[in-house]
């Protein structure tokens, strides 16, 4: 297969169970014109995302990785009335993008965006008597992946999910001895995700519109 067919099949799927959506169309449009990096999730990784936390009743989800807000916009969705999603970002410009196309997917009521680099907000987040997160969604820079795990089990109740996206990478993970901090961060979070007693997981490999990936998903066990 050739990234041209995964390209067509995401729209085949997208058309099929997402259709025209003004606010997600909308949060890619703006997030690509305001010249932040194309790495939001798929429309049907969104999905997901999205029947996942409705999977589990979802009140509480933890986001590490804002961008311009589009997985926080089909997590968000997801809710019941009270529901909150924290997000944490570290760029501010990226966070103003995000709070914009909030804001227009009328969800911003729902979210928190917590400015700072993630390593630093989440020891905050554990100081301050919050409920234990539903979801934890990571997909931020994969060099600190394994601490993001470590915060994220931490932080989150027994039942909860805790997923990552961008864990294959091209295929690169296989690479044991690549100097690229984001494949190391990736394999040491993999190895740490598969002997993790807490947790049952497993890791999809994924083929998209945005190429060749993968995504871990564990349930919180204990």
């Amino acid at each position: 297969m050739t990234q041209e067919q995964w390209t067509a099949v995401d729209t085949y799927i997208t058309q099929l169970f997402v259709g025209a959506d003004d606010a997600l169309d909308g949060t890619l449009a703006t997030t690509d014109a305001a010249g932040l990096p194309p790495i939001s999730v798929a429309p049907n990784e969104g999905a997901l995302l999205h029947l996942l936390a409705r999977s589990i009743g979802a009140h509480h989800v933890l986001e590490i990785g804002t961008l311009g807000g589009y997985s926080t916009i089909w997590l968000a969705r997801a809710l019941p009335a009270g529901g909150r999603v924290m997000t944490l970002e570290v760029s501010e410009r990226h966070a103003a993008v995000a709070r914009a196309n909030l804001e227009r997917a009328g969800v911003a009521g729902r979210v928190e965006i917590r400015l700072g680099a993630a390593i630093e907000t989440l020891p905050q987040l554990a100081n301050e008597g919050r409920p234990p997160f539903d979801l934890v969604f990571m997909d931020a820079d994969k060099a600190n992946l394994p601490s993001y795990f470590e915060w994220a089990l931490r932080l989150a109740r027994t039942g909860a999910y805790i997923i990552a996206d961008n864990v294959v990478r091209d295929g690169r993970v296989l690479d044991a001895e690549s100097r690229d901090a984001d494949i190391q961060g990736v394999r040491k979070f993999n190895a740490m995700l598969a002997a993790e007693p807490r947790v049952t997981a497993t890791v999809i490999q994924t083929v998209s519109g945005k190429g060749y990936d993968g995504m871990a998903i564990a349930l919180v066990t204990g």
